[in-house]
């Protein structure tokens, strides 16, 4: 059987990721991220795609390296079309371009949340079709349907703010560094949950919002800080879990509402939010509780990286399912978009 060796390339936000997969197996995986963003609390498009033209020669050398591959042994380049940030996509599509065309190889364009989800493909053990998967990042929350590799079903989504979003403008609230998501699931650890209710947000079908949560918890702030000015120092583990809770309680709700329409008891989280303790913990006991599995990614595979753009991209290869030099970048691609 002969081997195909493809490099993929990730760009979409403000990490530069490239790896090596050779026939389904992952090589290599390297991620250079951006600190410069910190000190705005929040990325900068224009920064985040000037420091990815400086990051991605040498991260693809990395990659190169450490799977011990030439650049002549490739038999495609992948690349995250989108969704994500225009300049940052370009930098990725534009290199990726270059060099399929230099070494007259295949060029795979990867819709960046597809990628999120076959990243359970990576290790083992892997889901058997059809799962359910909640993709919960910075950006996105998207409950999914999967039939194949190939075959996509949206079931719900946000209708406002990303789950990763609600944790990082409450962290904000709460006086967080950015990013603020993984500093509040540390403290919520040490924290009582049940001390402070807050409200879920009523929203039919398997859709979700989370605009409304910031804001109940906005104006509870204020109130209570009206009162003591040293409210949120003197309780922030406690706050911290309760908002957590809360965000974890609404994801599991409609997870365990998509398991009663479908039928599907296995379920799946990706993206950078799958990498929360609440959300996992969370999972596994509603799971253990019903009697479903679960598949939850290495935590290297959780946020983003190229290695899940290279599984995306090796079963877009097996489908001789191939881009040309006109793939344009597209912030906003849609999940089953190809």
């Amino acid at each position: 059987m002969p081997q195909t060796t493809i490099l993929a390339i990730e760009s979409s936000c403000d990490d530069t990721g490239a790896a090596v997969i050779r026939n389904g197996r992952l090589l290599s995986n390297v991620v250079a991220g951006q600190a410069v963003h910190e000190q705005y609390g929040g990325v900068v498009p224009e920064l985040a795609s000037r420091a990815h033209q400086e990051n991605i020669i040498p991260v693809v050398e990395a990659a190169l390296n450490q799977a011990g591959v030439t650049l002549q042994e490739l038999d495609a380049v992948a690349c995250t079309r989108g969704p994500g940030l225009m300049g940052a996509l370009l930098v990725g599509a534009s290199f990726a371009k270059g060099l399929a065309l230099c070494l007259d190889i295949p060029l795979l364009g990867i819709n960046h949340m597809q990628a999120h989800i076959l990243a359970h493909f990576i290790d083992e053990p892997k889901p058997a079709f059809p799962f359910l998967c909640l993709t919960v990042s910075g950006g996105h929350t998207q409950l999914v349907q999967l039939n194949s590799p190939s075959d996509f079903i949206l079931l719900g989504q946000t209708r406002d703010d990303a789950a990763g979003e609600a944790f990082d403008k409450i962290g904000k609230l709460l006086g967080l560094p950015y990013p603020a998501g993984p500093v509040l699931d540390k403290l919520a650890q040490n924290g009582n949950p049940g001390r402070f209710d807050f409200p879920e947000p009523q929203v039919a079908g398997l859709d979700f919002s989370f605009s409304g949560l910031k804001t109940s918890v906005l104006y509870f702030l204020q109130a209570e800080i009206k009162q003591n000015p040293d409210f949120v120092q003197e309780n922030l583990a406690d706050l911290c879990a309760a908002v957590q809770h809360r965000i974890v309680q609404i994801l599991l709700h409609k997870f365990k509402k998509a398991v009663q329409q479908t039928g599907i008891t296995r379920l799946a989280i990706a993206g950078g939010v799958s990498a929360n303790s609440g959300l996992r913990n969370g999972l596994l006991q509603l799971a253990e509780s019903q009697g479903w599995q679960t598949f939850i990614p290495a935590f290297a595979y959780c946020t983003d990286n190229a290695g899940m753009v290279a599984m995306a991209a090796h079963f877009r290869y097996l489908a001789g399912d191939f881009d040309d030099q006109t793939l344009l970048p597209d912030p906003r691609l849609a999940l089953t978009a190809t």
